[in-house]
């Protein structure tokens, strides 16, 4: 069975940065566990942290604009067609982990068949793997409109600053009716300790489930392409058991 993690936030909050935290830590708990990263956010920077330029794309499959790296089999439904197309652009990072981009997403008001085909093929992808990470868009709407999946585990960013954690809070109504009756929690992250009390008090306010704080990480401003962060890892590994997810061992 499938466990499946949204990361949500504003772009900016360190949320891809969490994602590839996220992943480390996973491959560290259950290294023969198969993982999947779904890139679901319109900057697709998840794959430049690893030194990767990914441009096949859900959205290429969709579009048409996508370029086969073998020829297209003939005698084929148009589901096959897309099935088949999906795996064309999945890129391997390792043996057991890999990543697909989706960017540009249908509306789900749009009745092509197009639209429930690729629902359909995302969905079989997804249900082959035991963990998939979603790189998410600023909720979980966009998300859904790619594919309708119930989500396990809602992390939402957010920064140390009252206009961050109003954000947070209108992420969770806004995602609310997509998460599925999952577990969502906020994880505040940058945080430098002169800022946490006031932060706190306004989470709890707010009535937001903090499940964990990041400290900020002088490294990452250093190199920030790589995205590569101990402390983040660290912090993970420090809240990850009061996260609704299988336990490490």
């Amino acid at each position: 069975m499938t466990t499946k993690i949204a990361i949500t936030g504003k772009s900016g909050s360190g949320k891809t940065t969490i994602v590839k935290s996220f992943l480390a830590v996973l491959r560290e708990y259950f290294p023969e566990k198969s993982i999947l990263v779904l890139d679901n956010d319109l900057s697709a920077e998840f794959g430049h942290s690893y030194g990767l330029d990914i441009r096949n794309t859900i959205y290429g499959i969709r579009s048409g604009k996508h370029e086969y790296k073998t020829g297209i089999p003939q005698q084929m439904t148009k589901a096959e067609y897309v099935e088949w197309a999906m795996e064309d652009i999945i890129v391997s990072l390792d043996e057991y982990t890999d990543v697909v981009v989706s960017w540009f997403t249908g509306s789900k008001d749009c009745r092509c068949p197009i639209t429930q085909q690729i629902n359909d093929a995302v969905v079989k992808l997804i249900n082959r793997y035991d963990f998939v990470l979603f790189d998410c868009e600023f909720d979980l709407k966009y998300l859904n409109q790619l594919v309708d999946t119930d989500i396990d585990l809602t992390l939402i960013v957010a920064l140390p600053y009252e206009e961050s954690v109003l954000l947070a809070k209108r992420i969770e109504e806004f995602s609310a009716k997509y998460a599925a009756g999952g577990q969502m929690s906020v994880v505040i992250n940058r945080v430098r300790g002169e800022r946490m009390n006031n932060v706190m008090n306004m989470l709890k306010c707010h009535e937001l489930d903090v499940v964990g704080c990041i400290p900020y990480d002088e490294k990452l401003s250093e190199h920030p392409i790589e995205r590569k962060s101990d402390v983040v890892i660290d912090s993970i590994k420090q809240f990850y058991s009061r996260l609704n997810l299988p336990q490490e061992g």
